[in-house]
C-alpha cells in the first residue's frame, strides 16, 4: 500500500504542478479544503439512519466514495507539503491507541481512553 501511496502522492505533484497549483496548497488551504470535503462527505449521510448508512445502493455509494477520495487527496497533498510520511504517522498512532486502548478495558466500549 505504501507504494501506491507514494505514486498517488507523486501523481497528485505532478497534477498541481502542470497547473501552477502549488501556490496554493499552504497546509491552511489544504487544510481548509479537507474540511469542506469531509463536510462534504457528511452529507450524504445526514439523515439517514444507522442500518441506511449501512445499505447505500450503487450510485450513493459511487458518490460517498469519490467524496472519500477527495479527502484522501486533500490529506496526501497536505503530506507532500509538510514533509509527513502518512503510513509511518498512521502507523505509530495505531501503536498509540492500542496503548490507549487495551482490549480488557476497552472491548465493546465507546468510553474516551481517560474514562475507562
Amino acid at each position: 500500500m505504501a507504494d501506491s501511496l507514494d505514486q498517488l502522492a507523486q501523481r497528485l505533484q505532478a497534477f498541481a504542478l502542470a497547473r501552477d497549483w502549488g501556490q496554493f496548497h499552504s497546509p491552511k488551504n489544504l487544510a481548509s479544503a479537507l474540511i469542506v470535503e469531509a463536510g462534504e462527505l457528511l452529507e450524504h449521510f445526514q439523515w439517514l439512519t444507522e442500518d441506511q448508512s449501512r445499505h447505500l445502493d450503487a450510485g450513493k455509494k459511487q458518490e460517498v466514495a469519490f467524496e472519500m477520495a477527495d479527502v484522501l487527496l486533500y490529506l496526501i497533498q497536505m503530506g507532500n507539503e509538510l514533509g509527513v510520511d502518512l503510513i509511518d504517522a498512521a502507523q505509530r498512532k495505531v501503536a498509540l491507541n492500542e496503548q490507549k486502548y487495551p482490549v480488557e478495558q476497552a472491548k465493546g466500549s465507546s468510553k474516551k481512553y481517560d474514562e475507562l
